[in-house]
């Protein structure tokens, strides 16, 4: 999914102006997954932060070779499957960022009252098809969610933003100061002997926040026509894959089907599961809508109604110390 990430982007941004914030366990591997771009670019948080400081950090090295840097954010953990589509939804997002201290978000149309994924509430219209947002609300309640729906004004967040650097590290000097602060010695001291040293050091000191908290949310709340937040309504097909229950739909638009990945398997009156069991034979008999996933020392059940509380898993073993697991 980092080899798409990257490709789908290659003919908007040439591989040099790629970067990729990772971990320190992940980097080795990405580095042979996208020798195109630059190894220099590929940077390894010493702690994670989520992705406010991530795309903050990016934005003040940007700034230092271009003042003029228009600066895009791409989880990786998401399915697009027409990239054309994305590619041109992209432009319109990158020209509305260019033309002032603009904030721009791409917003996917729910389908469903999803509780896992964040909404943008949009207002009035912008120009083409852009839309203002009036407001970011992270992942709400099964009813509210049923709410935005019948409103037909909200959008699914799909956490890919256009910004300019300048914008973007105004923001954070605004809404998050001290982690703006560090995040500017680390830039300092980006390609120089200092930084790997200046990075272990000082990146711990940023807060631990995501872009929707940290500054979304905030920035919002100048109100519709003062915030300079814009949303484009994507055209292109769109799945993030950042739980089961995501991946079962991604393999399947039958939800009476299931998903097997298991070495043979026999199902008996069983109807929308999703089951990981790789070199074991599975049966499934009379279980409708679970989540079982085998990986070897570890095994999870759950419902796919319930598969984004897996988060509440890994913060357990984290506190037990069983990283091992996760």
């Amino acid at each position: 999914m980092i080899q798409e990430t990257v490709e789908r982007l290659l003919p908007v941004a040439p591989a040099d102006q790629c970067w990729i914030i990772t971990n320190s366990d992940l980097r080795d591997n990405i580095l042979r997954q996208v020798k195109k771009v630059p190894k220099k670019q590929v940077i390894a948080e010493p702690v994670g932060r989520n992705t406010a400081p991530a795309i903050g950090l990016a934005a003040f090295i940007l700034l230092h070779r271009d003042p003029d840097a228009i600066l895009g954010l791409f989880p990786s953990d998401q399915a697009i499957s027409n990239e054309k589509q994305f590619r041109r939804d992209l432009e319109t997002a990158v020209k509305v960022a260019a033309s002032g201290e603009n904030i721009v978000v791409m917003g996917i149309k729910p389908t469903r009252p999803e509780t896992g994924y964040g909404y943008i509430e949009t207002g009035a219209a912008f120009k083409d098809k852009v839309v203002r947002v009036r407001r970011f609300t992270e992942k709400p309640q099964v009813e509210m969610a049923k709410q935005f729906l019948e409103t037909g004004r909200y959008y699914w967040n799909s956490g890919m933003f256009v910004w300019a650097a300048s914008t973007l590290a105004a923001a954070l000097r605004e809404y998050l100061p001290n982690t703006a602060k560090a995040l500017e010695e680390i830039a300092a001291a980006y390609g120089t002997s200092k930084f790997e040293s200046t990075f272990q050091r000082v990146y711990p000191k940023c807060d631990n926040i995501s872009v929707d908290y940290g500054i979304m949310e905030p920035r919002s709340a100048r109100g519709e026509m003062n915030a300079n937040i814009y949303c484009v309504p994507a055209d292109f097909a769109w799945n993030d894959l950042g739980s089961w229950a995501a991946l079962f739909e991604h393999h399947t638009d039958d939800h009476s089907k299931n998903v097997m990945r298991a070495d043979g398997d026999f199902n008996l009156d069983a109807a929308g599961n999703y089951i990981h069991a790789p070199g074991k034979f599975v049966a499934a008999v009379g279980v409708k809508n679970l989540v079982v996933v085998d990986t070897g020392d570890a095994l999870l059940i759950t419902t796919r109604d319930r598969a984004q509380d897996v988060g509440k898993i890994v913060k357990y073993l984290d506190e037990k110390k069983l990283t091992k697991l996760v």
